[in-house]
């Protein structure tokens, strides 16, 4: 004869099971605040130091998560540097004023938009980026063409840019005296077509040259707002000065 209660196994009290509902309620809670402390800070950050929340987000809210960026280098407390430096890693230049680890900038002054990096690429390979520019255009990426005369118009201004940067020893790579070249010979241009291509989503600088040298590029315009440009090598400067990724167009 069996006994009352062998049947009962796996029955939990109710006392059990109202400890076990109140720890995953807390649970619940406890991961609901954290990412609204997270959101909050960003969006704090973002009006206070211009941080980049399109490009830096999800990295910093990593970061932060794993405690990797809590100590201040402002008060004297770098004890997290090292930590949080590998945690951002390649976007740690654009992204470290986001966690307090470096000053922040001042982009009050001038739009993102307006300001951009170029360098003309080691080994260009012109067939490779042409087979993938030719029809329909890759996925997460845009592709335009323009007549190289439009391309032209924005030297004067560039030839300014980039001696600025040579000034300043920056490492801005140069093929002879490109950067003074004439271009007299309006007519031989007027039929040319530049071509560049535009990456959907917001990148970091070396993420931008790496992708450029993959497709073959010959240059490459990375904008300050982490908007990425390939340049082909029809193009006889540094192609376009608008931003057109669309997921990144502030």
């Amino acid at each position: 004869m069996l006994r009352k209660g062998v049947y009962s196994f796996g029955y939990a009290s109710p006392k059990h099971e109202d400890t076990v509902v109140s720890c995953v309620s807390k649970m619940k809670s406890t991961q609901f605040l954290l990412s609204t402390a997270l959101i909050f800070l960003l969006s704090g950050l973002s009006m206070i130091t211009a941080c980049n929340k399109a490009l830096c987000a999800s990295d910093v809210s990593k970061c932060l998560i794993q405690e990797l960026c809590q100590c201040r280098p402002s008060d004297g407390n770098c004890s997290c540097c090292k930590e949080c430096m590998l945690c951002l890693g390649t976007l740690w230049e654009e992204c470290c004023d986001c966690v307090g680890m470096c000053n922040p900038r001042n982009y009050s002054d001038t739009p993102a938009t307006s300001k951009s990096t170029v360098e003309e690429l080691y080994r260009p390979i012109p067939s490779l980026f042409r087979a993938l520019t030719e029809g329909e255009a890759p996925i997460n990426m845009m592709v335009v063409s323009f007549p190289v005369a439009e391309e032209l118009s924005y030297h004067e201004n560039l030839v300014s840019f980039l001696e600025t940067l040579e000034d300043q020893h920056q490492n801005v790579s140069l093929t002879g005296n490109s950067i003074h070249t004439s271009y007299d010979n309006t007519q031989s241009t007027e039929d040319n077509m530049c071509t560049v291509v535009y990456f959907d989503d917001c990148v970091s600088i070396r993420q931008c040259k790496q992708y450029c040298e993959s497709m073959g590029g010959s240059k490459y315009r990375w904008f300050h707002n982490a908007c990425c440009e390939c340049i082909g090598p029809e193009c006889l400067d540094y192609g376009s000065k608008t931003v057109k990724c669309m997921n990144c167009l502030f």
